[in-house]
């Protein structure tokens, strides 16, 4: 859609352009064209937005209001020139013009060319999927990324079953952690998969980890820039073992603090029949709607997963707290269980891992790890863990373990997809997730084991 809009434009800019060349070259036959044509714009935009299949949203906001002010400002020259304007519109100046509205025009639906229309796969559950959100506000830590003292806040965005009123069922809960730089939607498809079919989802963010969010001051939150430098610096062929193991571990700490809180603030609220003030709301109605989330939230079976290094924290959390139930790293290295880097060599947590696990990991990652054998963090993990399991999908890359391909293939691209269909591996893997909780939260052994 967004190559339609851009078609449109780029005629409605020539139009212009070629007023100037006739009878409309009066400066203000022109400025009454000009706005005509802008109003022409808008009201294009607006039908498409209409259609059936198209969604407005961050794709076309900024097209829009540009849109808009261009409108207004034409408008406004109009009327306020028309009666005392003279002389004809430079042929010159028209086609730099419209040269330049073409180009403000391009860049504006940059997004709606990267992103696809997706609003996930349709999930295989009974249950109708409801949404809400809230920001959790850890008193008991300072936000190590500001300087005002501020306490640390974690957005968290709900996923869960529509059930009838005055009905006590209760969900098993799955808390979904994103990975660097990645958003609280990346796993989306497999939020709405597993609230179909009877867990509550909790995708946490991690602020400044993040690649946006917002604070409880509606301030927007970008990813941290020292964040994404060294992100990009542990990557890079030849950086010391030793400065990757602080890096990481720093990053893995800060997530697990925030993985805790969340579990700590869920079960005590769920205790307490009610959400305190550091669940963060908009309104009183929407903190009923949390606490009635938290009620049919069942905190004995719990799992934690993530992806990437959202993978790597759950793990790392899962080993340290007691009231996990069973842990999912989506193509993350385990790197929380690795306790230091001596000699050339790093140094594992010996203790078997204490619940299931399940590593799935795409292809190249597998088979490079496989070629280490016990000397690879992840195999050495799985192989002494209690119960777990190693699997990988053929033909998948690491962005295939979230649903960046399916709503904006060419960036997904660049970040690592592989051969497999990005449908089908998100439906692949999703059943896999799925099996594994059915099996260790609801007790379904058949279908996993």
């Amino acid at each position: 859609m967004g190559l339609f809009l851009f078609i449109c434009f780029v005629l409605m800019e020539a139009i212009l352009m070629i007023s100037s060349f006739t009878k409309y070259q009066e400066k203000k036959q022109w400025l009454f064209v000009r706005w005509a044509l802008r109003a022409g714009e808008l009201a294009i935009f607006l039908f498409v937005m209409l259609l059936p299949n198209v969604t407005f949203d961050f794709k076309y906001i900024f097209c829009f209001f540009t849109l808009l002010i261009r409108l207004a400002r034409a408008l406004g020259m109009y009327l306020i020139k028309r009666n005392t304007v003279t002389g004809k519109r430079s042929k010159a100046g028209a086609v730099f013009g419209g040269t330049c509205s073409i180009l403000i025009l391009a860049v504006t639906l940059i997004p709606a060319f990267v992103f696809t229309e997706y609003n996930g796969l349709n999930p295989s559950g009974e249950y109708k999927v409801k949404e809400a959100s809230s920001i959790l506000i850890d008193k008991s830590r300072t936000e190590s990324f500001e300087t005002d003292g501020s306490n640390r806040e974690i957005p968290l965005h709900f996923y869960y079953p529509e059930t009838e009123e005055n009905k006590s069922d209760l969900f098993p809960l799955v808390i979904f952690s994103h990975g660097a730089f990645g958003f609280y939607e990346s796993n989306f498809s497999t939020y709405m998969e597993l609230a179909s079919n009877g867990y509550v989802v909790i995708s946490l963010e991690h602020p400044y980890h993040s690649l946006f969010t917002k604070d409880t001051d509606g301030k927007l939150i970008t990813a941290d820039p020292a964040f994404l430098q060294n992100v990009m610096y542990i990557n890079e062929d030849g950086t010391p073992e030793e400065e990757i193991f602080q890096l990481s571990h720093e990053w893995v700490k800060l997530r697990v603090a925030d993985m805790d809180c969340v579990l700590d603030s869920v079960e005590k609220a769920k205790q307490n029949g009610c959400a305190s003030q550091i669940w963060f709301v908009e309104n009183e109605t929407d903190r009923k709607v949390i606490e009635n989330i938290l009620t049919m939230t069942d905190t004995e079976k719990t799992a934690l997963m993530g992806h990437s290094l959202g993978g790597a924290a759950s793990v790392t959390a899962g080993r340290e707290r007691e009231d996990v139930d069973a842990v999912i790293d989506l193509d993350g290295t385990m790197i929380g269980e690795q306790i230091s880097y001596k000699n050339g060599k790093y140094q594992y947590i010996k203790e078997p891992y204490p619940v299931p696990v399940f590593s799935l990991d795409n292809e190249e990652h597998y088979f490079g790890g496989q070629e280490y054998g016990v000397l690879y963090v992840n195999n050495y993990i799985i192989r002494n863990a209690r119960d777990s399991r190693h699997e990988y999908i053929a033909g998948a890359a690491h962005m295939n373990y979230t649903d960046l391909p399916l709503f904006a293939p060419f960036l997904a691209s660049k970040l690592g997809t592989g051969s497999i269909d990005a449908t089908e591996c998100i439906e692949t893997m999703n059943g896999m997730i799925l099996e594994f909780l059915n099996c260790y939260l609801k007790g379904e052994q058949a279908a996993w084991k």
